[in-house]
C-alpha cells in the first residue's frame, strides 16, 4: 500500500525542473515509500494531549524555545505541529513550516546515494576511499561501503572543533580540513566495530563528487530528494545561505560556576552550514523528514538491496540488543532512521516500515546534544504505538521494547535546565 505523508506536486514539479537543468539530469522516477496507507485525520484527542505533554516536558529539559514534530500512525491518525515560540521568551509562535537542520540525518541519506549510485554502476561499495579521494592515501584499506556503515576505523573531528564554530561561526571549512582532523586520530581494523565518525561521512561525500563529477547537492538533489518529491530539502551549496523560513536554533551554555544559561541561549541560526556537509549539512521540514523516514525504513530508493541492514552492530558497548547500527542508520527496536544534534538542533526521524508509524521531531536547543531528540521520538512512538483504530482499521499487535515512562524518566534525568510540571507519560 502506498504511503500517505503526500506532498504538493506544484512546487515539487518546479523544483525538479531546476534540478533538472542543474544537474543535466533528463528525467527521475517519483518513488512511494511502500509503508500502510494513512488515515486521513487526526489522531484522538487524548493521544494528542499524552504527545503534546511529551514534547513540551523534553523540549524544557533541552531549554529549547520551540519544537516541531510530526507523529503519523496509519490506523489512527496523524499529529503535526509547532510548539513554543521561535525565540526564548519570544511571542511569534512555531508554525509546522519551518525549515530546520537536519542534522546526522543527512548521513542516511548520503548512504541512500551511495546505494543508488551503485545500484546504477557508477561506484561499488567494495571501492577503496583512495580511489577517489587521493588527499587520503593511508585510508587504502577502507571501502565506501564502511564509510556509510561507520566501521571505517576513522576517527570523528567534531568533538576537537567544535570550540571553533561557536567563536569563528562564519568561518567556512573546506570538508578536507575537517576530515584531516578525523583521519588523523588513533584508527581502528577497518571492518570490525562500529565507530561514530562525521568525518567518515565527509570522506563518502567526497569520494561521490569525484566518481560522479558532481557537486555534493547535485548528487543528493538528484538521487535522494526528487525521486522523494522532498520538495523542502536541500544540501545548502552556499555556506552562509539565507535563513528565511528556518526555525532559529540555540545552544544554552555553561557560566563559570558550571550553571547552565537557559533564559538567554546563543543564537546560531546564522551559522555557517560548511561544517556539516554531507555528515549533517541538509536542511530540511518536518514532513518531509517523515516522509524520508518511510523511504529510508522501506529501502524505497533501492527496493532490490537487501543486505543493506543485514549485519546490524551495536551503537555502543553495552548497547541494548534492540539498539543497533547499520547502512548509516540506526535501529531501535522495529523502527529504522536516524538523529543527531548540530549547533542550534537536535533531531530525530525514525519509522517502522511494517505499520508505518513514523515520528520526526527537532528541537532548537543543542546544549544536550542527540539525545534530547532521541529519547523525545522513541517517547511519542510508544504514546503513538498505543492509538486507538480509527473505523474500519485495525490496531497492529506489535509493540515496542520500552515505555514511554521510561523515556520520560530519561530526559528528566538528563535536563539540562528546568522542567515543567505536566502529567506523567502514557
Amino acid at each position: 500500500m502506498r504511503a500517505g505523508i503526500r506532498r504538493s506536486r506544484g512546487a515539487a514539479a518546479l523544483i525538479g525542473v531546476l534540478a533538472l537543468i542543474l544537474t543535466g539530469c533528463t528525467g527521475a522516477p517519483d518513488v512511494e515509500p511502500e509503508v500502510p496507507a494513512q488515515v486521513e485525520s487526526a489522531l484522538p484527542e487524548a493521544t494528542i494531549q499524552e504527545l503534546q505533554d511529551a514534547v513540551t516536558f523534553a523540549a524544557a529539559a533541552a531549554g529549547a524555545s520551540g519544537a516541531i514534530v510530526g507523529v503519523w500512525a496509519p490506523w489512527s491518525g496523524e499529529w503535526v505541529t509547532g510548539l513554543g515560540t521561535t525565540t526564548p521568551g519570544g511571542s511569534t509562535k512555531v508554525s509546522d513550516d519551518l525549515t530546520f537542520r537536519g542534522t546526522t540525518i543527512t548521513r542516511a541519506m548520503t548512504c541512500d546515494a551511495l546505494h543508488v549510485l551503485a545500484e546504477k554502476g557508477t561506484v561499488s561499495l567494495s571501492d577503496s576511499v583512495t580511489k577517489y579521494v587521493a588527499s587520503a592515501p593511508d585510508l587504502a584499506d577502507v571501502t565506501l561501503g564502511q564509510l556509510c556503515d561507520g566501521t571505517s576505523g576513522i576517527g570523528s573531528h567534531s568533538g576537537q572543533l567544535a570550540a571553533s564554530w561557536y567563536s569563528v561561526p562564519t568561518r567556512v571549512w573546506d570538508p578536507r580540513e575537517l576530515a584531516s582532523y578525523g583521519i588523523g586520530q588513533t584508527r581502528t581494523t577497518p571492518g570490525e566495530a562500529y565507530r561514530d565518525s562525521d568525518s567518515g561521512y565527509l570522506l563518502l561525500g567526497l569520494a561521490l563528487e569525484r566518481a560522479t563529477g558532481q557537486t555534493a547537492a547535485q548528487i543528493l538533489q538528484e538521487n535522494v530528494f526528487l525521486p522523494l518529491d522532498l520538495e523542502h530539502t536541500l544540501l545548502p551549496t552556499d555556506a552562509g545561505a539565507s535563513t528565511t523560513g528556518m526555525l532559529s536554533g540555540f545552544h544554552s551554555q555553561r557560566d563559570a560556576e558550571g550553571v547552565m544559561n537557559c533564559a538567554a541561549p546563543l543564537d546560531v541560526t546564522a551559522m555557517t552550514s560548511a561544517f556539516g556537509f554531507t555528515d549533517a549539512g541538509v536542511v530540511t521540514d518536518i514532513r518531509d523528514l517523515g516522509r524520508y523516514a518511510q523511504a529510508l525504513s522501506t529501502q524505497s530508493l533501492v527496493p532490490d538491496d537487501k543486505e543493506r541492514f543485514d549485519q546490524p552492530l551495536p551503537v555502543y558497548e553495552g548497547a541494548p540488543s534492540w539498539y543497533t547500527t547499520t547502512g548509516g542508520v540506526l535501529q531501535a527496536g522495529s523502527l529504522i532512521g536516524q538523529a543527531g544534534s548540530v549547533p542550534g538542533y537536535s533531531t530525530a526521524a525514525f519509522a517502522d516500515p511494517m505499520t508505518g508509524l513514523t515520528v520526526a521531531v527537532v528541537l532548537n536547543n543543542s546544549a544536550r546534544g542527540s539525545e534530547a531528540a532521541i529519547t523525545l521520538a522513541w517517547e511519542l512512538a510508544a504514546i503513538a504505538s498505543k492509538a486507538p483504530a480509527a473505523s474500519g482499521k485495525t490496531a497492529p499487535e506489535a509493540g515496542l521494547p520500552w515505555t514511554a515512562q521510561q523515556y520520560r524518566e530519561a530526559t528528566a534525568a538528563a535536563a539540562v535546565c528546568p522542567l515543567p510540571e505536566v502529567a506523567p507519560a502514557g
